[in-house]
């Protein structure tokens, strides 16, 4: 691929309920609420959801060898992760995006053996996106 990244961008917001205690997981949906339950949500109102990504992202990603890169930004605030490829991600998702922790892999599955889940991002991001502020998730594959 010459080096080239290939990415996918998802517009979301923070939610009052973000709390972000998940210790395997991390999530981004399209769903417009989210209950208490839901510890591993970063973002709601999602743009976009795994079965939008362009065919040639997909691709890269279900390469076992792929690094994957998930970047949140909100409110001044960036966490970065990085995770890898599947041969079994589908991404045919057209709701939720998750960053898993382990190998896992279903519909909804963005990355496998993310660095850390919802409860390692920096504290004050979570605390911006639980008073609702705008949620950008760049995710790139290499």
């Amino acid at each position: 691929m010459d080096g080239e990244q290939l990415r996918e961008v998802l517009h979301a917001r923070g939610h009052e309920n973000v709390s972000g205690e998940h210790a395997s997981t991390f999530e981004v949906t399209t769903d417009d609420y989210l209950t208490p339950a839901g510890d591993c949500i970063l973002g709601v109102e999602a743009d976009r959801a795994p079965a939008d990504f362009d065919p040639a992202f997909v691709a890269a990603c279900r390469d076992a060898e792929a690094t994957i890169t998930a970047r949140f930004e909100a409110a001044g605030h960036v966490e970065t992760l990085t995770g890898r490829g599947d041969p079994e991600l589908s991404f045919e998702s057209d709701r939720s995006a998750v960053g898993r922790t382990s190998d896992y892999v279903d519909d909804r599955t963005i990355l496998v053996g993310a660095e850390f889940a919802a409860e390692g991002f920096d504290r004050e991001l979570v605390a911006a996106l639980a008073d609702g502020a705008e949620l950008t998730v760049t995710l790139s594959v290499e």
